[in-house]
């Protein structure tokens, strides 16, 4: 790998959103309200992260296979991270884990299925509407956090996950639709 593609600011700040995992779980654990208001904060700028990233890659032209590689586990670690950690905390109701469950299954059955299809050379694009379902994703994830500090958000927060629930099965969806003549085709 090029010692550029490391070091691009693009790639710089998708490896700092993979690094900020790590402290924003750690103060939501704390359990105390005020660490989880800087969680909250570091975890916006996280979330945020991943827009700045790709637009000035691309502005600055600066688009890496190492990016490309990156930016979805970092999306999927900061999800997967934060739902560990808020279930953990209690922060989801019963309710809640269905979409919850619903989010990781897709995410790692997609993962999976890319790698399969990877070894066969058959690429599966990322959709505007996966990139949107991620977005709702972080939204979802940051009113969830913010619930503990403002109690009123519970019912948007709610219609929100379930939302990014519905939306991260769709895509998943459209994905398994796209590869399944690459699986049928394919001989054991």
């Amino acid at each position: 790998m090029a010692s550029s593609q490391l070091t691009s600011i693009p790639n710089l700040i998708t490896i700092a959103r993979i690094f900020a995992i790590v402290p924003i779980a750690w103060l939501v654990m704390t359990g105390d309200v005020g660490m989880r208001t800087v969680a909250l904060v570091l975890f916006i700028v996280a979330a945020a992260s991943d827009w700045v990233d790709g637009y000035l890659a691309r502005k600055w032209q600066q688009v890496s296979p190492l990016g490309r590689m990156l930016d979805p586990i970092a999306d999927k670690m900061l999800v997967g991270i934060m739902i560990a950690v808020l279930a953990w905390d209690g922060s989801f109701s019963a309710l809640d884990m269905i979409p919850v469950i619903a989010i990781l299954f897709r995410e790692f059955f997609i993962s999976g299925l890319r790698e399969f299809l990877g070894n066969a050379k058959v690429v599966l694009h990322v959709s505007q509407l996966a990139k949107w379902k991620t977005t709702i994703q972080l939204v979802a994830l940051t009113l969830v956090l913010l619930e503990r500090v403002v109690p009123e958000l519970g019912l948007v927060s709610d219609i929100l996950l379930w939302l990014a629930g519905i939306l991260t099965l769709w895509t998943g969806l459209q994905y398994f639709r796209a590869s399944w003549p690459h699986l049928s085709s394919q001989t054991t």
